[in-house]
């Protein structure tokens, strides 16, 4: 288990963080010959765990709510791009950690927001909650990102992330993005454990949507009817 300074005064969590269990795997290295009939023993750098890297982003969340530089400093360490790979090659534990990474790293950035919309970060989300084989917490926790991502950016129709709403209800159907949408103001004058209820309800209501006009879709197909609009 790695332990990282949590020194705030000197920010030196988030580099190491990206230094050591969210480094991204390199290919194997050239074998150096002085190692085999030298005395300096070779270094082996073994890959973070699937717990190591959830916990790095759980740390990564926590420095990035708490401390505003520590945002500007994961965009210097291209944290989008290494999260979004994160999210499509890790399993459940890493990918629902890192959701919840994704949206403390864009709170109030505009930078991380551009390098999410670069990186195609709605279509990846919507790519996992529209598919049923995966794990349903997985799902709900999609769900859960994209209320609050929309609720974030509500009434900001400017870049980045201005044509969400648009990107949502293409990807999603009609019917989901209107729900997301509506969705995504509940509670604000809740209690954070109202709100965190409150979120999940509206998670799970997203998801039904999503499976509901799936089965309309299959349905209506099976006539020989074209859905354009959900």
């Amino acid at each position: 288990m790695m332990f990282f300074p949590l020194r705030f005064g000197h920010v030196t969590v988030v580099p190491v963080l990206f230094q050591q269990s969210l480094k991204e795997s390199e290919d194997d290295p050239v074998v150096n010959l002085d190692h085999i009939f030298g005395v300096e023993p070779l270094k082996i750098a073994s890959p973070s765990t699937d717990a190591e890297v959830a916990l790095a982003l759980r740390v990564l969340e926590g420095c990035c709510l708490l401390h505003r530089e520590s945002t500007a400093l994961a965009h210097q360490h291209k944290a989008i791009p290494v999260l979004m790979n994160i999210l499509s090659i890790r399993g459940v534990l890493e990918q629902g950690a890192c959701l919840d990474a994704l949206i403390s790293v864009m709170l109030d950035s505009s930078a991380n927001q551009m390098d999410f919309e670069v990186c195609n970060g709605i279509e990846e989300v919507a790519v996992l909650i529209r598919d049923k084989q995966i794990d349903e917490n997985l799902r709900l926790k999609c769900g859960e990102f994209l209320l609050l991502l929309i609720g974030h950016v509500n009434g900001r129709g400017r870049p980045p992330l201005a044509t969400i709403h648009e990107d949502i209800r293409q990807l999603l159907g009609e019917k989901s993005a209107s729900l997301i949408w509506a969705a995504s103001q509940f509670g604000s004058t809740l209690d954070p454990e109202q709100r965190l209820t409150a979120l999940h309800i509206q998670a799970r209501r997203v998801l039904e949507s999503l499976d509901l006009s799936r089965v309309v879709i299959s349905h209506d197909v099976g006539f020989g009817v074209t859905v354009m609009n959900f």
